[in-house]
């Protein structure tokens, strides 16, 4: 399973959490075998936000081939479209360290992102 994380610095799993996805410089991209043990982690700079506005960083994100994202806050546009687009929206708001998030993802404890969740702006 691979997973984006949106995060504020390219540090892997040290990396500190973005707090909304369509603003994130950066994507943590976690790499998961069946039994939720990492197998690859890898920073990728995200796509500006700009004239395009979130539209740009979904296109860009549905473009990696990634099975879910772990994101803290999330727009209703984001989540509808990776949703359709059969991405996971996972939904975890108290961990700020990737790898620490990631590990409560591994262990069962992170839940689906849900309409109610969304950030409305």
């Amino acid at each position: 399973m691979r997973i984006a994380v949106p995060s504020e610095n390219a540090n892997g799993l040290a990396s500190m959490r973005s707090g909304h996805f369509g603003h994130a410089p950066y994507l943590t991209i976690v790499e998961l075998d069946d039994q939720m043990n990492i197998v690859s982690v890898e920073s990728q700079k995200n796509v500006e936000h700009g004239e395009g506005g979130c539209g740009n960083v979904i296109e860009h994100v549905l473009g990696l081939g990634l099975d879910g994202i772990l994101a803290a806050g999330m727009g209703m546009p984001p989540l509808m479209r990776f949703t359709q687009g059969g991405m996971t929206v996972y939904f975890e708001q108290t961990e700020p360290i990737v790898g620490a998030a990631i590990a409560l993802l591994a262990e069962g404890k992170v839940r689906r992102m849900t309409p109610e969740d969304a950030c409305r702006h």
